[in-house]
């Protein structure tokens, strides 16, 4: 009798270990519901039927002011038309309304847009190494690069390569800035001098701007 009370025992323990971990089992695997943030988006100005406003200041399609009318009268005027109501002063009092086509209008904006982007110019500068006592020729294929760029719409970085030279330290502080001159000579009115190197620094540079168009 003992053992079969202990056996029993045995497996009444065993069924509350299988039972809680099967408790255990359930709240580890428990999927909390998920917020769906993409309903908060900003889903564009209210229009149409989504205008709960009851009166409204209202704008025509031509810009004409129309005055102030119930919302009900305005969204009419709209639908006869074949246009949308839209908001385009929320906090107005009332809140101001123009009858417009709103899918037109949001595809102009989006071609203003493009265009806007195309037409941007992002200037870019480029850099140009010269020697101290660079000769005639090779100095005039340099500049061809220069003008390249300036012609590109780009500014142009003209360094001078000093270290180590030996003649510039022999003919002294002059070398570089009679080098400038020279170059900014040949550029003449294809380009500006924007800025120059500090005294005290190492690389003796220029930075030459093209000339805005008039």
């Amino acid at each position: 009798m003992d053992g079969a009370a202990g056996g029993a025992k045995f497996v009444e323990k065993r069924l509350r270990i299988n039972n809680n971990s099967k408790r255990n089992d359930t709240k580890e695997h428990t999927i909390k519901p998920s917020f769906n943030r993409s309903a908060t988006r900003d889903m564009g100005p209210r229009m149409n039927n989504r205008i709960f406003a009851k009166s409204v200041q209202v704008i025509s399609d031509t810009g004409q002011n129309l005055g102030i009318m119930p919302t009900p009268q305005a969204l009419a005027m709209a639908m006869d038309a074949g246009l949308d109501l839209v908001e385009i002063n929320a906090n107005g009092t009332p809140p101001v309304v123009k009858i417009m086509d709103y899918g037109k209008f949001k595809y102009d904006q989006k071609k203003r847009a493009n265009e806007a982007r195309k037409n941007q110019k992002t200037v870019e500068m480029k850099e140009v190494w010269v020697k101290p006592f660079i000769e005639e020729n090779d100095l005039n294929i340099k500049m061809k690069k220069v003008f390249e760029f300036l012609d590109g719409g780009n500014k142009v970085k003209i360094a001078v390569m000093t270290r180590g030279s030996k003649k510039v330290l022999a003919r002294g502080k002059d070398a570089v800035p009679e080098l400038f001159a020279r170059i900014m000579e040949i550029v003449g009115e294809r380009g500006t001098l924007e800025s120059k190197s500090k005294p005290d620094e190492r690389t003796k540079s220029i930075i030459v701007a093209p000339t805005k168009a008039k």
